[in-house]
């Protein structure tokens, strides 16, 4: 017995001092990234707000037309303002403008220079160029694919900096000097989010696999230690407290050490797959674009009211064909900062208040939610061997379809299929577009990851016990994980002893 306490002694020790500094990091920064929220993006909803306004009497074309010039057999089609004038954008890659009818060639320099000072509202002399990416840097981590980018600098009291894609003039990114040192305080240390690591993805993939499970087995044998020391613990000083805080907070560390690794998705489990419910289900093909007659600026001005249109997306929608109209929000305070930063399922849907639907024969705005026997038909119908367990329109979110501010919309139609992986499929009414898809394992996960790693539980999503749970969790195990860092180093920097009798013994 002695020889086995010894071991796990000896075990604790040793994986304690080269891991502690790494346990201190994931506990102090994950209280600052629960409030900071994740890498800077660009909202929506900023976005829509910083778009210069459509003059639709200068559109001459249909988008039919434009896809026509563009040589543009499909994709997503959306009518914006491009450096002051409209164009449609087929795919996010072709660019037509709406006016001339011309393909738009890839900005000049000075051009981008001039959509990045239009988006930020200050003059050309205030925007300077920093560097043309080819490659990502820190913040662009994700936008890849959207490669070359104009980065400019700013000189405002924000420090902003934002990213230009010349092929679309489009601004992809734009960030602060504030959201950048959050980042750096939370999520970039959190999540190994160094641009060397994620450039290599399987090194930064095994990197925080292999470092979470040693943590996980690093709080086991402490727990384990505590158990076994509880009745022989003599310890005095830093030792005391490791102990005591070890043994109360060592399963929270083993948990969200745990539930951490499982954001990887390194078993197969974890993404299992259930029913796939193609878009065209509940839409009935892509958008018609010869559809859209050509616009009448008197009547889309009775259309629009008194608010400017942003942006106008051609769609079709159980049949029918329709233009998505949106406008800058009323009112944008910034985007919610205690979302889920991870999730074992994607959530696609967006509450937008600031979004009109308009039928494209009539010109008519959709009163009201579709039907939910006709979204439910249609799925019934792509898919007539799976059978419909239950259908349910929720007013309120459940425990696996939520938002902590709101952000997706309400109410949502859930539809349980009883096909072999168990499938919930959710449907926003007002779009008549499948949001999520979740099938039994992903609902487990949601629990392992979501439950264990957020304390993500309904009844207390938004009270203030919620957020004394996670900072005083969060403080013990940095008190556990502090103090067993200081007993490391102390022990690294003790000399050896160099009296010969201490030596003998």
């Amino acid at each position: 017995m002695k020889v086995v306490r010894r071991v796990l002694i000896l075990s604790h020790r040793y994986l304690g001092i080269a891991l502690s500094l790494l346990v201190v990091m994931w506990f102090a920064t994950g209280i600052t990234m629960t409030y900071a929220g994740g890498m800077p993006r660009l909202a929506p909803e900023e976005r829509l707000t910083r778009l210069a306004p459509l003059d639709l009497s200068q559109v001459r074309l249909t988008p039919a037309e434009a896809a026509e010039r563009g040589n543009v057999l499909g994709g997503r089609a959306v009518l914006v303002n491009v450096i002051g004038r409209p164009a449609y954008r087929f795919g996010g890659l072709t660019t037509v403008y709406a006016d001339t009818g011309e393909e738009m060639a890839e900005l000049s320099l000075e051009q981008a220079r001039a959509a990045a000072a239009h988006f930020v509202g200050r003059p050309m002399s205030d925007v300077a160029h920093v560097t043309t990416l080819e490659r990502i840097d820190q913040w662009t981590l994700l936008q890849s694919r959207q490669m070359p980018l104009h980065k400019f600098r700013v000189s405002d009291e924000d420090g902003s900096e934002l990213y230009v894609s010349p092929r679309t003039g489009e601004v992809t990114l734009l960030t602060t000097r504030h959201q950048r040192a959050l980042a750096w305080m939370s999520t970039i240390p959190h999540w190994f989010y160094f641009t060397a690591l994620r450039e290599n993805q399987p090194l930064w993939y095994d990197l925080v696999v292999y470092a979470a499970a040693l943590v996980c087995v690093l709080a086991v044998l402490g727990l384990v230690l505590g158990i076994v020391q509880y009745r022989r613990q003599q310890y005095a000083g830093w030792m005391r407290w490791h102990y005591v805080t070890g043994l109360v907070f060592g399963v929270f560390t083993l948990t969200w050490a745990f539930s951490g690794m499982l954001s990887m998705e390194p078993f197969d489990w974890t993404r299992a797959e259930g029913l796939e419910v193609d878009r065209e289900v509940l839409t009935g093909g892509p958008a018609d674009l010869a559809a859209f007659p050509a616009m009448e600026p008197t009547a889309w001005a009775r259309l629009a009211g008194n608010r400017p249109i942003k942006e106008v997306e051609f769609t079709r929608i159980q049949d029918a064909d329709y233009y998505i109209v949106r406008h800058a929000p009323e009112s944008f305070a910034g985007e919610g900062d205690r979302e889920r930063l991870h999730q074992p399922y994607p959530v696609n849907g967006r509450r937008d208040p600031d979004r009109v639907l308009v039928r494209a024969a009539t010109l008519e705005i959709q009163r009201g939610p579709f039907s939910v026997d006709s979204m439910v038909g249609r799925l019934r119908e792509a898919f007539p061997e799976e059978r419909i367990a239950e259908q349910e329109l929720l007013t309120a979110y459940d425990s696996y379809y939520y938002s902590r501010e709101g952000e997706t919309p309400l109410p949502i139609l859930r539809v349980k299929f009883a096909d072999p992986a168990e499938t919930w499929v959710y449907v926003d009414p007002e779009m008549s577009q499948v949001v999520a898809a979740i099938p039994r394992l992903a609902r487990l996960e949601r629990w392992l990851y979501n439950g264990l790693h957020s304390l993500d539980f309904a009844f207390w999503y938004d009270s203030v016990a919620w957020d004394a749970a996670i900072i005083a969790l969060s403080i013990g195990g940095l008190a556990s994980s502090g103090a067993g860092l200081f007993l490391g180093v102390r022990r690294l920097r003790r000399r050896p002893a160099r009296d010969p009798a201490r030596i003998a013994a």
